[in-house]
Protein backbone atom coordinates (compact mmCIF):
# COMPACT_ATOMS: atom_id res chain seq x y z
CA UNK A 1 0.00 0.00 0.00
CA UNK A 2 1.59 3.09 -1.14
CA UNK A 3 1.58 6.47 0.86
CA UNK A 4 -0.56 8.27 -1.61
CA UNK A 5 -3.12 5.03 -2.79
CA UNK A 6 -6.00 5.67 0.51
CA UNK A 7 -6.80 8.36 2.32
CA UNK A 8 -8.52 8.31 5.95
CA UNK A 9 -11.61 10.22 6.62
CA UNK A 10 -13.48 10.15 9.70
CA UNK A 11 -17.36 8.96 9.38
CA UNK A 12 -20.34 7.82 11.54
CA UNK A 13 -20.73 4.43 11.53
CA UNK A 14 -24.48 3.15 11.75
CA UNK A 15 -25.21 -1.02 12.66
CA UNK A 16 -28.34 -1.08 13.51
CA UNK A 17 -28.75 0.76 16.78
CA UNK A 18 -25.16 0.95 17.75
CA UNK A 19 -23.73 4.36 15.98
CA UNK A 20 -20.00 5.02 16.63
CA UNK A 21 -17.22 7.42 15.27
CA UNK A 22 -14.60 5.56 13.41
CA UNK A 23 -11.96 6.50 10.76
CA UNK A 24 -12.42 4.75 7.24
CA UNK A 25 -10.12 4.39 4.59
CA UNK A 26 -10.89 5.26 0.94
CA UNK A 27 -8.79 4.50 -2.20
CA UNK A 28 -7.25 8.01 -3.60
CA UNK A 29 -9.23 9.22 -6.93
CA UNK A 30 -6.82 12.42 -8.64
CA UNK A 31 -6.46 13.29 -12.34
CA UNK A 32 -3.75 12.49 -14.87
CA UNK A 33 -2.60 14.18 -17.69
CA UNK A 34 -0.46 12.14 -19.77
CA UNK A 35 1.28 14.87 -22.52
CA UNK A 36 3.11 12.94 -25.67
CA UNK A 37 6.47 14.86 -26.68
CA UNK A 38 7.07 14.03 -30.06
CA UNK A 39 9.48 15.18 -33.29
CA UNK A 40 12.79 15.97 -34.37
CA UNK A 41 15.48 17.13 -31.64
CA UNK A 42 15.24 20.51 -33.07
CA UNK A 43 11.70 20.96 -33.51
CA UNK A 44 9.61 19.13 -30.97
CA UNK A 45 5.89 19.03 -30.21
CA UNK A 46 3.99 18.63 -27.29
CA UNK A 47 0.45 17.42 -27.47
CA UNK A 48 -1.76 16.48 -24.29
CA UNK A 49 -3.69 12.98 -24.90
CA UNK A 50 -5.80 12.02 -22.10
CA UNK A 51 -7.00 13.06 -18.61
CA UNK A 52 -7.86 10.42 -16.52
CA UNK A 53 -9.20 9.74 -13.45
CA UNK A 54 -7.08 7.19 -11.43
CA UNK A 55 -6.23 5.91 -8.23
CA UNK A 56 -1.98 7.67 -7.85
CA UNK A 57 0.96 5.26 -8.03
CA UNK A 58 2.66 3.52 -11.37
CA UNK A 59 1.89 6.93 -13.00
CA UNK A 60 4.57 5.87 -15.75
CA UNK A 61 3.35 2.19 -16.34
CA UNK A 62 -0.49 3.55 -16.58
CA UNK A 63 0.78 6.40 -19.78
CA UNK A 64 2.99 3.67 -21.15
CA UNK A 65 0.00 0.79 -21.61
CA UNK A 66 -2.07 3.27 -22.23
CA UNK A 67 0.19 4.21 -25.43
CA UNK A 68 0.40 0.76 -26.86
CA UNK A 69 -3.15 -0.80 -25.76
CA UNK A 70 -4.60 2.83 -27.67
CA UNK A 71 -2.38 1.75 -30.61
CA UNK A 72 0.35 5.06 -30.50
CA UNK A 73 2.85 3.33 -29.89
CA UNK A 74 4.56 -0.59 -30.43
CA UNK A 75 7.24 -0.99 -28.02
CA UNK A 76 8.82 0.99 -24.67
CA UNK A 77 11.47 1.22 -26.99
CA UNK A 78 10.05 4.01 -28.64
CA UNK A 79 10.38 5.98 -25.70
CA UNK A 80 13.18 8.25 -24.50
CA UNK A 81 11.94 8.81 -21.50
CA UNK A 82 9.23 9.58 -19.02
CA UNK A 83 8.82 12.35 -16.37
CA UNK A 84 6.45 14.18 -14.18
CA UNK A 85 6.17 17.97 -15.86
CA UNK A 86 5.82 19.17 -12.22
CA UNK A 87 7.51 22.59 -13.25
CA UNK A 88 3.73 23.03 -15.05
CA UNK A 89 2.24 22.26 -11.49
CA UNK A 90 1.11 23.81 -8.35
CA UNK A 91 2.47 22.13 -5.07
CA UNK A 92 -1.08 20.50 -4.92
CA UNK A 93 -1.23 18.80 -8.07
CA UNK A 94 2.73 17.76 -8.81
CA UNK A 95 2.66 14.79 -10.24
CA UNK A 96 -0.06 14.80 -11.72
CA UNK A 97 0.57 15.66 -14.97
CA UNK A 98 3.32 13.10 -16.88
CA UNK A 99 5.05 13.81 -20.09
CA UNK A 100 6.38 10.73 -22.55
CA UNK A 101 9.08 11.58 -24.72
CA UNK A 102 9.07 9.71 -27.82
CA UNK A 103 12.78 9.41 -29.62
CA UNK A 104 12.93 11.52 -32.17
CA UNK A 105 12.88 9.15 -35.44
CA UNK A 106 9.71 7.69 -34.03
CA UNK A 107 6.55 8.96 -36.53
CA UNK A 108 3.36 9.13 -35.11
CA UNK A 109 -0.12 8.57 -36.28
CA UNK A 110 -1.71 11.92 -35.75
CA UNK A 111 -5.19 11.41 -36.39
CA UNK A 112 -4.72 8.66 -33.37
CA UNK A 113 -4.31 11.85 -31.53
CA UNK A 114 -7.74 13.38 -32.82
CA UNK A 115 -9.92 11.99 -30.40
CA UNK A 116 -10.85 13.34 -27.08
CA UNK A 117 -9.57 11.51 -24.47
CA UNK A 118 -10.95 12.49 -21.06
CA UNK A 119 -11.84 9.10 -19.51
CA UNK A 120 -13.84 8.96 -15.73
CA UNK A 121 -12.85 6.26 -13.84
CA UNK A 122 -16.02 4.46 -14.16
CA UNK A 123 -15.43 4.28 -18.22
CA UNK A 124 -12.18 4.59 -20.15
CA UNK A 125 -13.98 5.23 -23.55
CA UNK A 126 -16.70 7.42 -22.81
CA UNK A 127 -15.27 10.81 -23.72
CA UNK A 128 -14.28 9.39 -27.37
CA UNK A 129 -15.87 11.79 -29.48
CA UNK A 130 -17.28 9.37 -31.88
CA UNK A 131 -18.48 5.85 -32.16
CA UNK A 132 -15.57 5.29 -35.05
CA UNK A 133 -13.01 6.48 -32.10
CA UNK A 134 -13.62 4.08 -29.57
CA UNK A 135 -12.49 1.11 -32.04
CA UNK A 136 -9.01 1.42 -32.47
CA UNK A 137 -6.76 -1.12 -34.50
CA UNK A 138 -6.21 -4.50 -33.13
CA UNK A 139 -3.33 -6.35 -33.67
CA UNK A 140 -3.96 -9.48 -36.28
CA UNK A 141 -5.78 -12.28 -34.47
CA UNK A 142 -3.73 -14.98 -31.44
CA UNK A 143 -3.48 -17.88 -34.11
CA UNK A 144 -1.21 -19.80 -31.57
CA UNK A 145 -3.38 -22.41 -29.44
CA UNK A 146 -0.86 -24.74 -28.48
CA UNK A 147 -0.64 -22.47 -25.27
CA UNK A 148 -2.75 -24.59 -23.08
CA UNK A 149 -4.06 -24.34 -19.65
CA UNK A 150 -5.52 -27.07 -17.25
CA UNK A 151 -8.99 -26.25 -15.55
CA UNK A 152 -7.24 -26.41 -11.75
CA UNK A 153 -5.12 -23.83 -12.37
CA UNK A 154 -8.13 -21.77 -14.09
CA UNK A 155 -9.73 -22.10 -10.47
CA UNK A 156 -7.13 -21.53 -8.05
CA UNK A 157 -6.36 -17.61 -9.80
CA UNK A 158 -9.13 -15.91 -7.95
CA UNK A 159 -7.81 -16.47 -4.34
CA UNK A 160 -4.21 -16.09 -5.57
CA UNK A 161 -5.15 -12.61 -6.91
CA UNK A 162 -6.91 -11.19 -3.82
CA UNK A 163 -4.33 -12.31 -1.15
CA UNK A 164 -2.02 -9.56 -2.76
CA UNK A 165 -4.80 -6.96 -3.53
CA UNK A 166 -3.20 -4.65 -0.60
CA UNK A 167 -5.04 -1.53 -1.40
CA UNK A 168 -8.71 -3.23 -1.96
CA UNK A 169 -7.92 -5.12 1.43
CA UNK A 170 -8.31 -1.67 3.30
CA UNK A 171 -10.52 0.45 0.92
CA UNK A 172 -12.52 -2.14 -1.32
CA UNK A 173 -12.48 0.39 -3.51
CA UNK A 174 -10.32 -0.54 -6.39
CA UNK A 175 -10.14 -2.73 -9.46
CA UNK A 176 -7.26 -5.37 -10.10
CA UNK A 177 -5.51 -6.85 -12.97
CA UNK A 178 -3.12 -9.92 -12.85
CA UNK A 179 -0.70 -11.64 -15.19
CA UNK A 180 0.11 -15.47 -13.98
CA UNK A 181 2.15 -17.94 -15.85
CA UNK A 182 0.52 -21.40 -17.09
CA UNK A 183 1.33 -23.10 -14.09
CA UNK A 184 -0.52 -20.36 -11.60
CA UNK A 185 2.14 -18.26 -10.59
CA UNK A 186 1.60 -14.45 -10.15
CA UNK A 187 3.92 -11.70 -12.36
CA UNK A 188 2.21 -8.66 -11.82
CA UNK A 189 -0.73 -6.77 -10.23
CA UNK A 190 -1.79 -3.43 -10.31
CA UNK A 191 -5.22 -1.53 -8.89
CA UNK A 192 -6.85 1.15 -9.56
CA UNK A 193 -9.91 2.87 -9.04
CA UNK A 194 -10.69 2.52 -13.01
CA UNK A 195 -10.25 -0.91 -14.26
CA UNK A 196 -8.85 0.35 -17.43
CA UNK A 197 -6.41 2.21 -15.57
CA UNK A 198 -5.50 -0.96 -13.57
CA UNK A 199 -5.15 -2.88 -17.16
CA UNK A 200 -2.95 -0.42 -18.66
CA UNK A 201 -0.77 -0.11 -15.31
CA UNK A 202 -0.38 -3.74 -16.11
CA UNK A 203 0.01 -3.50 -20.24
CA UNK A 204 2.59 -0.89 -18.93
CA UNK A 205 4.58 -2.76 -16.05
CA UNK A 206 5.19 -5.77 -18.13
CA UNK A 207 6.33 -3.97 -21.94
CA UNK A 208 8.33 -1.45 -19.27
CA UNK A 209 10.70 -4.70 -19.05
CA UNK A 210 13.78 -5.89 -21.72
CA UNK A 211 12.13 -8.73 -23.91
CA UNK A 212 8.86 -8.52 -22.77
CA UNK A 213 6.79 -11.14 -24.06
CA UNK A 214 3.36 -11.65 -23.19
CA UNK A 215 1.90 -14.79 -25.36
CA UNK A 216 2.11 -17.29 -22.76
CA UNK A 217 0.34 -15.70 -19.87
CA UNK A 218 -3.10 -15.24 -18.42
CA UNK A 219 -4.92 -11.93 -17.73
CA UNK A 220 -7.36 -12.00 -14.74
CA UNK A 221 -9.86 -9.19 -14.16
CA UNK A 222 -10.91 -8.64 -10.56
CA UNK A 223 -14.79 -7.95 -11.94
CA UNK A 224 -16.60 -7.82 -15.41
CA UNK A 225 -15.17 -8.34 -18.96
CA UNK A 226 -15.77 -5.16 -20.59
CA UNK A 227 -15.59 -4.52 -24.36
CA UNK A 228 -12.56 -2.11 -23.81
CA UNK A 229 -10.54 -4.64 -21.62
CA UNK A 230 -10.50 -7.07 -24.51
CA UNK A 231 -9.73 -4.81 -26.92
CA UNK A 232 -6.78 -3.59 -24.56
CA UNK A 233 -6.11 -7.35 -24.34
CA UNK A 234 -5.87 -7.85 -27.91
CA UNK A 235 -3.58 -4.63 -28.35
CA UNK A 236 -1.23 -6.32 -25.93
CA UNK A 237 -1.38 -9.79 -27.16
CA UNK A 238 -2.31 -11.46 -24.19
CA UNK A 239 -4.55 -15.20 -25.39
CA UNK A 240 -6.18 -15.54 -22.05
CA UNK A 241 -8.12 -13.59 -20.29
CA UNK A 242 -10.26 -14.52 -17.33
CA UNK A 243 -12.82 -12.40 -15.35
CA UNK A 244 -14.54 -12.70 -12.02
CA UNK A 245 -17.24 -11.10 -13.35
CA UNK A 246 -19.50 -11.40 -16.63
CA UNK A 247 -18.35 -10.57 -20.07
CA UNK A 248 -20.34 -8.38 -22.25
CA UNK A 249 -21.41 -9.21 -25.56
CA UNK A 250 -19.20 -7.16 -27.29
CA UNK A 251 -16.42 -8.50 -25.12
CA UNK A 252 -17.33 -11.89 -26.49
CA UNK A 253 -17.21 -11.00 -30.15
CA UNK A 254 -14.21 -9.29 -29.90
CA UNK A 255 -12.74 -12.34 -28.00
CA UNK A 256 -14.11 -14.38 -30.67
CA UNK A 257 -12.11 -11.66 -33.34
CA UNK A 258 -8.63 -11.65 -32.04
CA UNK A 259 -8.46 -15.66 -30.85
CA UNK A 260 -8.54 -14.59 -27.03
CA UNK A 261 -9.91 -17.63 -24.73
CA UNK A 262 -12.69 -15.39 -23.22
CA UNK A 263 -13.69 -16.85 -19.27
CA UNK A 264 -16.40 -15.20 -16.90
CA UNK A 265 -18.01 -16.32 -13.97
CA UNK A 266 -14.95 -17.75 -12.16
CA UNK A 267 -15.78 -18.62 -8.81
CA UNK A 268 -14.70 -21.24 -6.84
CA UNK A 269 -14.87 -24.32 -8.91
CA UNK A 270 -16.57 -23.38 -11.48
CA UNK A 271 -16.35 -21.09 -14.87
CA UNK A 272 -17.97 -20.45 -18.40
CA UNK A 273 -15.75 -20.51 -21.32
CA UNK A 274 -17.15 -18.21 -24.00
CA UNK A 275 -14.93 -18.90 -26.49
CA UNK A 276 -11.65 -20.39 -28.20
CA UNK A 277 -11.77 -23.23 -25.27
CA UNK A 278 -9.02 -25.20 -27.31
CA UNK A 279 -6.64 -23.86 -24.92
CA UNK A 280 -8.29 -24.96 -21.49
CA UNK A 281 -7.82 -28.76 -20.83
Amino acid sequence: MTRSSVSSIQITKINGNDIQQTVDLLAVEEPLEIRLGYGPSTNRTQKSISVTMRTPGNDFELALGFLITEGIIESANQIYKIHYCTEANTIENKENIVRVELNPEVEIDLSKLQRNFYATSSCGVCGKESIEAIKVNCKLPITDFNFQISKDVIVSLPDKLRTQQNVFEHTGGLHACALFTKDGALLLLREDVGRHNAMDKLVGAHFGKPNAAINEYILLLSGRASFELLQKASMAGIPIVCAVGAPSSLAVQTAQEFGITLIGFLRGNRFNIYCHSDRIQ
